[in-house]
């Protein structure tokens, strides 16, 4: 297979996830053509200043005209509305995907509009920061990360390959899931966390005996790093909840029992107990290490991992 994937790669969306892709494109020769489009006059703009791409549109049909992969990068709610302003405009055998963070919902709102004559494969790259909008990006976002695929049952073997050399390409491991089983594992391995960070951020900011000049102050401790969760996108997060709602309830049920079981270990001084969970987490997350999806660093990794790009 030759550097250049696809002829022709139109990005509908333009933020986190888009930006980076469409930095890794140019800086690897994956396509002779990007199309950018946003429905913000002012972050096309933006994004025709960073030169992101080689065409620039608001109209996401204009975009998807003769592009061999259409990658959507929206909000999840947002999918539906996309996958219907486009479906008349996809060219015969494209390869369209999404960024989503759930599968289930993603595909019940875009696989009916699909035309039978495209190649609808449902992703999801494990990666990102807090950071949103076009400058938020940045090249190798996607290096020694996973990338999911939940590929439909008549999904074309061709096209997913040639998907996942696209992936590959962007330095990504790759994989496929179950819909569902994908949305369950995301609900404990990224939506939860993500909820209790807000979760306790807002409490802080609750507190009344709690100055906000404290909290600023004293955040080198754990709660600086839950900050970081929280200033993720809003619009993003909230319709992550909305749809991977049975998941993420059923994870908090689960959460909700074991934060019970450590209440009760506290309030009667059952160290024994304490020390066996903080024992069991703490090989969790060497074994993360182990795997390769952090770097064992004092600043979290961060500084090391720039190093890396």
């Amino acid at each position: 297979m030759s550097d250049v994937h696809f002829e022709r790669i139109a990005l509908i969306g333009i933020g986190l996830i888009g930006s980076s892709i469409a930095r890794d494109v140019k800086q690897l020769g994956l396509a002779k053509h990007v199309v950018v489009s946003t429905r913000s006059e002012d972050t096309l703009t933006r994004a025709e200043e960073l030169e992101l791409g080689t065409e620039y549109t608001v109209s996401a049909a204009d975009a998807v005209r003769d592009a061999d992969l259409v990658i959507v990068s929206v909000p999840v709610g947002a999918s539906e509305a996309v996958a219907k302003q486009i479906a008349g405009s996809l060219k015969p055998g494209a390869i369209v995907t999404d960024v989503g963070s759930t599968k289930a919902s993603v595909i019940a709102q875009m696989a009916p509009h699909m035309p039978d004559n495209v190649h609808f494969i449902p992703g999801h790259p494990l990666a990102g920061t807090e950071k949103s909008g076009p400058d938020a990006g940045f090249a190798g976002l996607f290096r020694d990360r996973w990338c999911i695929f939940t590929p439909l049952p008549d999904t074309d073997a061709t096209a997913l390959d040639r998907l996942k050399a696209f992936w590959i390409a962007l330095g990504s491991r790759v994989d496929d899931m179950d819909p569902e089983h994908h949305d369950k594992v995301l609900a404990i391995v990224s939506h939860l966390p993500h909820i209790i960070a807000y979760n306790i951020v807002g409490t802080a900011d609750d507190l009344e005996t709690v100055t906000e000049s404290e909290v600023i102050k004293y955040s080198a401790s754990g709660f600086r790093d839950f900050t970081r969760l929280a200033a993720s996108d809003p619009t993003m997060w909230r319709d992550i909840c909305l749809h991977n709602k049975d998941a993420i309830l059923e994870m908090l049920a689960r959460f909700s029992e074991d934060l019970a079981y450590l209440q009760r270990a506290i309030r009667w001084g059952e160290g024994d107990k304490l020390f066996e969970l903080f024992t069991r987490t703490r090989a969790i997350r060497r074994s993360i290490v182990q795997a390769g999806q952090d770097v064992d660093a004092p600043d979290f990794g961060r500084h090391a991992l720039e190093t890396k790009k």
